[in-house]
């Protein structure tokens, strides 16, 4: 881990894979921007995916080099590790293979609104229908949550509780204490806690997000 930290800081960083029988490092994993985490026993699926996101991260990398340059930062110079996807993406700039953002229309006191999707933080279950959150308030929406969960999977919205979607574009911090995992909201610190039962996905879900080209 403490190598990972150090080669987290190269302008041009190596991919990094971690393979471990010990589930609590994946926090850590994240933290330095690790290309994957496989947990042992391996199968050969796996290790392909794995071997899948180091060469798309090799791929991606003169362009995200040059897109470091384009921000002021100059070759050789250390890059900030904590700095992580959701970070990065708050510019507003589509990452590769995530589809358009969507308009969807709420209805508050008899008037139609739209929202983007980009907007939502987060997603909760309420009866058979699903409250919408942003950072300015929250909208009631006619759909279930495993609609939007389903319709919503390949713009990075993930369950991590049986009624609770969180996109991972709106994650700034991944937290852990005592086995338990909390993911950390911009714009104000808001906090929900993973379920066990998601606990591994949803980390798989954000290293791979980190991993790919943006």
């Amino acid at each position: 881990m403490e190598l990972a930290r150090i080669v987290a800081r190269f302008a041009r960083r190596p991919q990094v894979v971690f393979v471990t029988a010990h589930e609590e490092h994946a926090v850590d994993a994240f933290a330095v921007q690790a290309t994957d985490y496989v947990m042992k026993p391996v199968s050969p699926s796996r290790l392909a995916r794995a071997v899948d996101r180091v060469l798309e991260g090799m791929a991606s990398a003169p362009a995200a080099g040059a897109s470091a340059s384009a921000e002021g930062v100059t070759a050789g110079e250390p890059t900030d590790p904590a700095v992580g996807p959701a970070a990065r993406q708050e510019g507003g700039s589509p990452s590769a293979g995530v589809p358009a953002d969507e308009r969807i229309a709420v209805e508050l006191g008899g008037v139609t609104r739209f929202l983007l999707r980009s907007s939502i933080r987060y997603v909760q279950a309420q009866g058979d229908y699903a409250r919408l959150f942003t950072a300015t308030g929250s909208h009631l929406l006619r759909v279930p949550l495993s609609t939007l969960e389903e319709r919503w999977a390949g713009a990075g919205f993930v369950r991590i509780h049986r009624s609770t979607l969180v996109s991972l574009a709106h994650v700034s911090e991944v937290r852990q204490s005592q086995g338990r995992v909390s993911l950390v909201l911009v714009p104000d610190g808001t906090e929900l806690q993973v379920a066990r039962r998601h606990t591994r996905e949803v980390r798989e879900h954000i290293l791979a997000r980190g991993s790919r080209p943006r």
